[in-house]
């Protein structure tokens, strides 16, 4: 038994169906696809734990025994500011320091003479592995192993007389920051192609013209970000040579504090200062590195106010639209 069909309609396609080959039509535009965004429920959690610890923070010191007012009236007294200059003062003197005697050292650590080389590991082992504050203590102390400085002809005086809180702090920050940037300043020595210096050669170029006018722009780029993070640690760690009596900012505040008897006042005041100072070398050392990658990178790194107006401009056109 079979199926009844229409024969005259057998074999001949439909209207709505292509020929063999052919590409069908669309009949309409085809229908929107609904996406349905996946919904991260941790990071909800997390944010309302995050927000919650911080109100908790935030209204423990609203409530703890801190007079705010104190902390205002005190932020801009002469006394501050001038701590505040002091810091600022052997924080860029003792980096200046660091930084020549650290390209000194790394060059030496470089050298082919046996001598050198091992008298700047020397140096650099001994500076690195001891605490700047136990240095410090012992330029402090200097008198104790040598009472008098005798330079013959050139100078003599009493080591005590010497060895003033300003040079114990300069000498002290300085030449451990030395050994530290040594280490820098080989490192970007070392990431310049050694053709760059093979090439300089072959045009006659010595070898101290080649490492100011060739090796050392280009390793710029690789000294200058960690030497930036030194500069602010620098300023931080400036604060430790309240040991030798310099009268820097922590000094400064402490002394008030302890006076006044608003020691975590003044705490308070040292930390606006010492957060406002590095926050604004923060910003001289992104332009920098951005300086230096002129070298290296296509398209520079936008600056910060690029990127407000480029924020400022996407606001518009999603308002706009």
């Amino acid at each position: 038994m079979t199926d009844k069909f229409d024969k005259s309609s057998a074999g001949v396609p439909p209207e709505d169906t292509p020929p063999a080959g052919e590409t069908p039509a669309f009949s309409g535009p085809p229908e929107a696809i609904k996406a349905i965004p996946v919904r991260h429920y941790g990071r909800w959690v997390s944010a309302v734990v995050v927000l919650a610890l911080l109100a908790l923070l935030v209204n423990a010191f609203a409530n703890g025994d801190i007079q705010w007012k104190t902390v205002g009236d005190q932020l801009f007294d002469s006394t501050v500011i001038a701590g505040a200059g002091r810091t600022l003062l052997i924080s860029v003197l003792s980096m200046v320091l660091g930084v020549v005697l650290g390209v000194l050292l790394a060059v030496m650590r470089l050298s082919k003479n046996p001598v050198t080389s091992t008298v700047a590991w020397v140096y650099i082992w001994f500076f690195r592995g001891t605490p700047v504050y136990v240095q410090l203590l012992m330029w402090f102390n200097l008198a104790l192993i040598f009472p008098v400085l005798n330079l013959g002809p050139i100078y003599k005086d009493e080591m005590t007389d010497v060895m003033t809180p300003f040079m114990c702090a300069l000498l002290g920050l300085g030449l451990n920051e030395a050994a530290y940037m040594a280490e820098i300043c080989r490192a970007g020595l070392l990431a310049v192609d050694e053709g760059q210096t093979e090439a300089s050669h072959a045009l006659g170029m010595s070898h101290a013209k080649t490492l100011r006018r060739i090796v050392i722009p280009q390793a710029m780029r690789v000294i200058v970000p960690p030497t930036g993070n030194e500069f602010i640690n620098m300023l931080k760690t400036s604060s430790l040579v309240y040991v030798v009596t310099y009268n820097e900012l922590l000094r400064s505040t402490s002394v008030i504090g302890s006076s006044s008897f608003a020691v975590m006042e003044l705490l308070f005041v040292a930390s606006i200062w010492y957060l406002v100072m590095t926050s604004v070398f923060s910003v001289f050392q992104y332009y920098l590195e951005r300086y230096y990658a002129r070298g290296s990178s296509r398209s520079l790194p936008p600056t910060v106010f690029q990127k407000i107006r480029a924020n400022l401009r996407i606001g518009r056109e999603r308002s706009a639209a």
